[in-house]
């Protein structure tokens, strides 16, 4: 007989669905008018996320255009649009600081294939368990640390930031003095117009016109300062390209090609060697960037299918995630996962299909090739202004504050320790003393909702009246190590006259180890005091467990039914055996 085979998850799930509820030139012009309005949203974010993490900006839209592509292509869901996010920006920061680029490329293939694997062994499905106010803290403790990251920028402060952000904080407040007038200027009309343009109800991105515009205001304040060394700092000054045979400022004007990650530069400018050490010390790393980005892409597809009344494949959409990053770092791009905005916008674009996030990749693959120049003058202040926005949408302001005055003290106890550990040390911290806190959490309520009482006073009427020498108790809730000993405590100081103790646990739906053994430490003091035990209502499955830990039926004293009828006949016949 062949042994059974579980079957592999999926991929391009998403894509097939589409493709399986029929797919017209219609829906085709519908993805490409919204692959059109992501890919202009997508350009500038691209840009920005890359420099916030301490890359040049042509790697943040590498990252849109290949990841992009091949995401949307064998992942799970029908409209996530992946590319950088901010939520990596506290994790990918320290590693370029530690690794440099090639060693941010290859933690990040290293995530990849451990996103495959969580595909590919099913556990898509765990991202319900991750509490909301881990996620809700660790996201506002992110936004905090992006918007302080963004303050040099902003104020044309000259200050170099480090990997910790108490650090951060110190040379910032030192560096004050040097702020530049002329940069606060441009970023704060850049910052004006991106959060006044939605007013006006007009379809252009707010992000868009917001850095036209301080690319314009940054054009204007160049010619005006020209030769004074005041000058307004843009993408073109201060990042240059070599590629080809060529060389220049801002971003190359060229496709994504392959490279090899292992052959760039780390932190001290020097080729990297690609080592088992390199790869221990990058383990950790990796595995940060994979939870984050589960959680992120597993999140927004959640919100997509709110939106469209959809089911995305969790562990496909995985799957899709893991192959993006492992060959997006082959071509020059850094992590990428899905992003809650850019999905939002390509739903309310009117996207049908995983081809409007192909067409948003097409869009920027373009801007890179014919716009590069442009984008280069961008200034720096106006994509800090930029940053300042997404940091604030991240940090869900309104719901951490609702959180915080209705929610259980428990629950704002775990929101606060997870955003602070955020800030002062790192998520993957955050999160494992979050999950911890939760956990601990649910366990205590749950201990609280377990107990045993004595019902002798209130029998169900068919059960009729019990002599004084059965007593019969009630255990409701599951059993396992918070509550057992608390549930079954009760049991081991019954009345010196009780010979038989019926034990009614039709409301246990669980025993965990720890409560097996408390379960055969009362069995075997009650043998010893000559009271005779009764099981009634155990599912055959927590028998099972019973029969494996060695506990047996014994003649006299130890049975167990399904019904309270018989579990007192075999009381009453066991009690006159013995009188």
């Amino acid at each position: 007989m062949a042994r059974y085979r579980p079957p592999l998850p999926a991929i391009a799930t998403g894509l097939r669905a589409a493709w399986r509820d029929g797919y017209g030139l219609d829906d085709l012009r519908r993805d490409s008018l919204a692959g059109l309005t992501v890919g202009t949203v997508a350009v500038p974010l691209s840009m920005a996320l890359a420099i916030a993490t301490g890359v040049p900006p042509q790697h943040g839209l590498y990252t849109a255009i290949v990841a992009g592509v091949l995401i949307a292509l064998t992942g799970g869901s029908r409209f996530n649009v992946s590319g950088p996010t901010a939520a990596f920006v506290v994790i990918l920061f320290p590693i370029v600081q530690q690794y440099g680029l090639g060693g941010l490329l290859i933690a990040s293939m290293m995530a990849g294939m451990i996103l495959v694997a969580l595909g590919i062994t099913g556990m898509g499905r765990l991202i319900q368990y991750v509490p909301y106010p881990v996620v809700l803290g660790f996201t506002a403790g992110i936004a905090v640390v992006i918007a302080v990251l963004q303050l040099p920028d902003f104020l044309g402060l000259q200050v170099e930031l480090g990997e910790h952000f108490v650090d951060n904080l110190g040379q910032i407040a030192i560096s004050l003095p040097t702020v530049k007038p002329i940069e606060l200027g441009v970023g704060l009309f850049a910052l004006g117009v991106m959060l006044l343009w939605p007013r006006l109800g007009l379809p252009l991105p707010a992000p868009l016109v917001g850095l036209v515009a301080g690319a314009l205001a940054a054009y204007g304040a160049n010619l005006w300062l020209a030769g004074s060394g005041a000058e307004v700092e843009t993408i073109a000054s201060r990042f240059t390209w070599e590629a080809q045979g060529e060389t220049g400022g801002g971003i190359p004007p060229i496709a994504p090609s392959f490279i090899a990650p292992w052959r760039l530069p780390g932190a001290d400018g020097e080729p990297l060697a690609l080592d088992f050490a390199l790869i221990r010390a990058l383990l950790g790393p990796a595995f940060a960037i994979a939870l984050l980005g589960a959680i992120e892409s597993l999140l927004c597809a959640v919100v997509s299918d709110g939106l469209t009344r959809t089911r995305h494949d969790p562990n496909a959409e995985l799957i899709g995630q893991g192959l993006g990053n492992i060959v997006a770092p082959l071509f020059g791009g850094i992590t990428a996962t899905a992003a809650i905005a850019r999905t939002a916008t390509n739903i309310r674009s009117g996207a049908r299909s995983p081809i409007s996030a192909v067409v948003h990749a097409l869009v920027v693959l373009l801007a890179v090739v014919a716009l590069a120049d442009l984008l280069g003058r961008v200034p720096m202040a106006a994509l800090a202004a930029l940053l300042f926005i997404v940091a604030w949408n991240m940090s869900e302001a309104r719901h951490v504050l609702h959180t915080l005055r209705s929610a259980p003290p428990g629950d704002v106890a775990i929101l606060a320790t997870c955003f602070t550990l955020t800030v002062l040390f790192d998520m993957v911290l955050a999160v494992g003393v979050g999950m911890g806190l939760a956990a601990a959490l649910f366990i205590r309520r749950m201990a609280l909702l377990t107990e045993t009482r004595r019902v002798d006073d209130a029998l169900p009427a068919r059960l009729g009246a019990l002599p004084d020498a059965i007593a019969l108790y009630d255990v409701n809730g599951p059993l396992f190590f918070g509550a057992a000993e608390k549930a079954l405590t009760s049991l081991h100081g019954v009345d010196p006259q009780v010979r038989v103790v019926i034990l009614d646990m039709h409301d246990v739906p669980s025993m965990d180890g720890t409560a097996i053994v408390a379960l055969k430490s009362l069995i075997g003091e009650m043998h010893r005091e000559g009271v005779s035990l009764v099981l009634v209502g155990l599912p055959t499955r927590i028998l099972v467990k019973l029969r494996r830990a060695g506990i047996r039926r014994t003649a006299g004293r130890l049975t167990w039914c399904q019904e309270l009828v018989h579990a007192r006949s075999v009381a009453l016949r066991w009690l006159d055996r013995t009188a």
